[in-house]
């Protein structure tokens, strides 16, 4: 699935020793971002600049949707571009520096102590997302394949390295005041290139390429491919330029519509590749992963809602926390529950039994997890996202309180079938076949 030929033979992926530490990493992440999202829900009804909502904000973008997209990116940008990855050596440095570096700096956030843990460890961050764009840029290099979901990787880990060096600066600016205007003015220049920069761009790109593949879909449409691709760009760089020169929110709407068209010929792409699908019977981790699709305009609508307020009032705060909200624990947060399932059954079915494959009985890559632990953690995760957002909304401790729980219960399922996969064993195959 994963593995490729080009011109020159078989293309080799990283080892799983590159790949898997990452995903256990997220893992825990997303466990230690619910129990936080618990403990705080009460935060969630006040100003959403404050220091338990921001360790939680970047637990979920750094320790979960980061941290899991390097270890994918390492996985399938070999595949992409048909060649192997520069360095296994960098792969390994950068979930170092960035293992370390999170927790340093959310802890700064938490304890709001942006000294040294915080700032040690935004280096170190910075650090691991030089080694990784360095590693990306080589074996892009290296390519003689053009291939545009490459790009999209290679342009979202440029963003990325740009969104880091910005937050780094605010983290250095509560210290020592050199901006020109506080670190809470440029706090949504910092937020909105790493979302649509980083994650949003990565996602379309990445997913374009996932999604028919698992569809079992031979939908391609590179024209409409160079049309998100341009528009998320174009829409980022007019929207960085204006915050930093001549800020206008009639500007900032055409911004946002330009990424919006972007998001909707991603919509519509995935739609297309559904309707052409080959394989009729479409399973529950396709199901997710479709659904973080069509969510991806909820947070839209919340900023389009937004700027339209600020033209005439002051800004609503319980839109902006939902506004956030819905990114980093909605479509983000959907899309890798759904692929982590398509992607981590296979690395660990070649880990395992690549070798023995042609030579006795194997067991097929979704048999490697359990399909009741997936379902309840998908049960859990909507109702929890849908009651966080309405407690949000309505101010509801109560709605809060239980959102939270659920979403502990989805954390919970979900890591209890990564550790099913990281510690399977084929026992019970290889006896069948003695």
């Amino acid at each position: 699935m994963f593995s490729q030929k080009s011109n020159t033979g078989p293309v080799k992926n990283p080892s799983h020793n590159v790949v898997l530490p990452f995903y256990i990493y997220a893992a825990l992440a997303f466990a230690v971002s619910t129990a936080l999202l618990f403990t705080s829900s009460g935060y969630f009804s006040q100003h959403y600049f404050q220091p338990k909502i921001l360790a939680i904000t970047h637990t979920m973008a750094l320790g979960w949707g980061t941290m899991i997209i390097l270890g994918s990116s390492y996985q399938l940008l070999p595949v992409l571009i048909e060649r192997k990855l520069y360095s296994n050596i960098l792969a390994h440095l950068s979930f170092l520096f960035a293992g370390i570096g999170i927790p340093m700096l959310v802890c700064g956030f938490y304890t709001f102590n942006m000294r040294w843990p915080a700032q040690y460890g935004a280096l170190l961050i910075d650090v691991a997302i030089i080694l990784y764009l360095v590693n990306v840029v080589a074996s892009f290099a290296k390519s003689k394949q053009e291939n545009i979901h490459a790009l999209f990787m290679l342009t979202a880990g440029i963003w990325l390295f740009i969104t880091i060096l910005i937050g780094s600066l605010l983290v250095y600016n509560f210290t020592y005041n050199f901006l020109p205007k506080d670190s809470l003015h440029y706090l949504s220049l910092h937020a909105h290139l790493g979302i649509a920069g980083w994650f949003l761009l990565l996602v379309m790109g990445v997913g374009t390429r996932l999604i028919p593949m698992f569809l079992v879909s031979g939908y391609n449409n590179k024209k409409i491919l160079w049309w998100m691709y341009g528009l998320t760009n174009a829409g980022l760089i007019s929207f960085a330029f204006s915050f930093l020169y001549f800020p206008s929110k009639h500007i900032y709407l055409i911004d946002v519509s330009f990424i919006a068209i972007a998001v909707l010929l991603f919509v519509y792409y995935c739609r297309k590749a559904y309707l052409t699908r080959i394989r009729r019977q479409t399973d529950a981790q396709m199901k997710v992963s479709l659904l973080a699709v069509i969510m991806m305009v909820v947070p839209l609508l919340f900023l389009v809602a937004i700027i339209s307020i600020l033209m005439f009032t002051a800004t609503d705060i319980n839109l902006v926390t939902a506004y956030g909200f819905t990114i980093f624990f909605g479509w983000l947060t959907a899309i890798i529950l759904g692929m982590t399932f398509k992607t981590l059954p296979f690395i660990i079915w070649n880990k395992t039994y690549h070798a023995r494959a042609g030579l006795g009985r194997t067991p097929n890559p979704k048999d490697l997890f359990s399909a009741g632990l997936f379902n309840g953690m998908a049960l859990c995760y909507l109702t929890g996202f849908v009651c966080f957002v309405f407690g949000i909304m309505t101010v509801n401790p109560l709605a809060l309180k239980g959102g939270a729980a659920l979403l502990i219960c989805c954390a919970f399922l979900y890591n209890a079938n990564v550790a099913k996969l990281i510690f399977h064993k084929p026992g019970r195959y290889e006896n069948s076949n003695k």
